[in-house]
């Protein structure tokens, strides 16, 4: 992968990869998933911006791949607090017009959450997660044991400068006991961009009822793509993935 810059917002860097497109098109902005980092995309947003012709921009959350450690720990309303806040500050400091927010998991979240506050021009979402599933908790529970006791901590380091800070500023949120009540269903009536909400039929973090809650509750037209895959329609199928995305953004206004 290319080399990546770090912004300032704040007084922390933010890594981030930013690929030209089109001034004429709305930009894409890319947010990872619970573990995820610029690097952890595996390219995925610069072919997106190659069939597209739209500027990408990915970047790395506090704590995750090379961006600077946060300076408090998180709470359980971290989505909406990067949605309110870094999302505005980095779209403001790179010149981000009326983005199109493009979200994995719980950066799928932020999209949404973004969406439903900030002026953008469509929103696409990969297995987001709109409230909490009991069997996804069995499977972020198995991933504390694999931190823990296996060699999940291993892997995640080749990728995060602070392994640690990146996995528990994840887990240790879902796992919290007053996150059992989270749900922003609420909310999504505030969004009146289109949507695309990706979901894979064999996901152990989440059912199809996150993106059909979108599509009943969002006041703007809402596209659902169920694919033949897990947790990460991008990375499992990319193919499929990027025709969905492509497809739906050549129909935006």
């Amino acid at each position: 992968m290319p080399a990546t810059t770090l912004l300032e917002l704040d007084g922390l860097r933010h890594e981030f990869d930013d690929v030209p497109g089109s001034p004429d098109l709305a930009p894409l902005l890319f947010l990872h998933e619970g573990l995820g980092s610029v690097g952890l995309w595996r390219g995925f947003h610069r072919r997106i911006a190659e069939q597209s012709g739209r500027r990408a921009v990915a970047y790395s959350r506090l704590g995750h791949g090379r961006s600077d450690r946060p300076l408090a720990p998180r709470t359980t309303s971290f989505m909406a607090a990067e949605a309110t806040g870094v999302v505005p500050a980095l779209c403001s400091a790179l010149g981000l017009h009326r983005p199109i927010p493009v979200g994995h998991s719980d950066g799928g979240t932020i999209a949404l959450l973004a969406a439903a506050r900030l002026d953008v021009s469509g929103v696409v979402v990969l297995a987001p997660h709109v409230l909490v599933e009991d069997f996804a908790l069995t499977e972020i529970r198995a991933a504390r044991t694999a931190f823990e006791d296996g060699d999940l901590r291993d892997r995640m380091a080749r990728h995060h400068d602070d392994p640690d800070a990146a996995f528990r500023g994840w887990n240790d949120m879902w796992l919290a006991e007053e996150f059992r009540a989270w749900d922003v269903r609420d909310e999504l009536s505030a969004i009146t961009a289109p949507v695309l909400g990706i979901q894979g039929d064999d996901d152990p973090y989440g059912s199809i009822v996150h993106v059909r809650s979108v599509a009943e509750r969002a006041a703007g037209p809402v596209t659902v793509a169920e694919l033949p895959c897990g947790h990460s329609p991008h990375l499992e199928l990319p193919d499929e993935a990027a025709a969905a995305i492509t497809g739906f953004l050549a129909d935006l206004p």
